[in-house]
């Protein structure tokens, strides 16, 4: 699937730049270096904390989770300028964080951005896929928050580091400050 992506990236033109959508760790923990990051919305996806995950922030007996771009709605997210020139290097390591596994769907989506549209590499998931939890009630949240813990830390500490990042980028998601609040210890 990378080299199908890469192939698609060289049909861009000749020197073509690559954009990656961030719309959760990327954010705040990109892992390479960005020559440009532009606020970005991208129409037909949203941001959800839907998807399983059993190594990174919990494990099989008490599976975690992680944000997932799914169908539907809009996110608002950072488009990150990877130059031409260091696309074929960096590849490989941004393909082994968001594809250990493959989990998600890379799919081409247009971001709208101040300085105009650009065409960006997202890491997609269907609702199709075996790692998309469905509906999570409250309770459902409350008890993956206090237990899922993983290689990387807890899935609280992914969801509150993400709020974060956005709201350092001036990205406001009212759906993960409520999930938030579930966290929070009840008062008497």
């Amino acid at each position: 699937m990378m080299a199908q992506t890469l192939a698609q990236w060289r049909s861009l033109g000749p020197r073509a730049d690559l954009w990656v959508f961030g719309y959760a760790s990327l954010v705040w923990r990109p892992e390479f270096a960005a020559a440009e990051s532009r606020m970005a919305r991208v129409h037909g996806h949203h941001r959800c904390l839907q998807m399983w995950s059993r190594v990174n922030r919990g494990t099989p007996d008490c599976p975690g989770l992680v944000f997932a771009l799914m169908p539907g709605g809009s996110c608002t997210g950072l488009a990150l300028r990877l130059p031409h020139d260091e696309v074929e290097a960096t590849m490989p390591r941004l393909w082994a964080r968001e594809m250990p596994n493959p989990v998600y769907d890379p799919k081409w989506l247009l971001c709208d951005t101040a300085q105009g549209p650009v065409r960006a590499l997202a890491f997609t998931l269907s609702r199709r896929s075996p790692s998309y939890t469905g509906p999570l009630d409250s309770e459902q949240y409350r008890d993956i928050f206090a237990r899922a813990r993983g290689r990387y830390g807890s899935t609280q500490e992914y969801a509150r580091r993400t709020h974060e990042g956005l709201l350092a980028h001036g990205i406001e998601d009212r759906a993960l400050a409520r999930l938030l609040q579930l966290a929070e210890p009840a008062t008497p």
